[in-house]
């Protein structure tokens, strides 16, 4: 078999992508599981009940782009250190509204302020410009990709 020799995937881009998503997240990973004993799915449920307010599991699915199994465990887990609390759905009954405790409030503002510490150090050597067109990239990118369909 003939190998590509144009082809170099430390410069493929969702390569590129995934390594700079590991080498950004894992000292911040370490917070929250060091802190708490959060992994990666509690965490985001928690962030998007801490941004967002009330939402379904499904809700948080579509958000963070995680599968149901995950967001189910990590729900679970929230809810049984009652950082969380479930209510039944008024629009579906197949559906629960998840919401913070405020234990879990707290949890969130705690590591909503160390995630913006954070981040201004992720991007301190970045130039202002250089962070804008960074996000902005980074946001097109994360809203799928711009290829036609044949």
């Amino acid at each position: 078999m003939a190998q590509n020799q144009s082809f170099d995937l430390r410069l493929f881009l969702p390569y590129l992508l995934n390594q700079a998503a590991e080498a950004s997240s894992l000292s911040f990973q370490q917070v929250y599981k060091n802190r708490y004993g959060m992994l990666r799915a509690e965490w985001r449920v928690l962030f998007h009940l801490g941004v967002y307010g009330p939402l379904t599991a499904k809700d948080i699915c579509d958000r963070a782009k995680m599968h149901k199994t995950k967001i189910s465990r990590a729900v679970q887990k929230l809810a049984d250190r009652r950082y969380l609390k479930r209510a039944p759905s008024e629009l579906d009954r197949r559906s629960e509204i998840l919401m913070l405790t405020e234990r879990g409030q707290a949890v969130y503002r705690e590591l909503n302020g160390i995630a913006e510490e954070y981040e201004a150090d992720l991007l301190a050597s970045f130039s202002s410009a250089e962070r804008d067109v960074l996000k902005q990239l980074l946001v097109r990118l994360a809203s799928g990709p711009a290829l036609n369909d044949p």
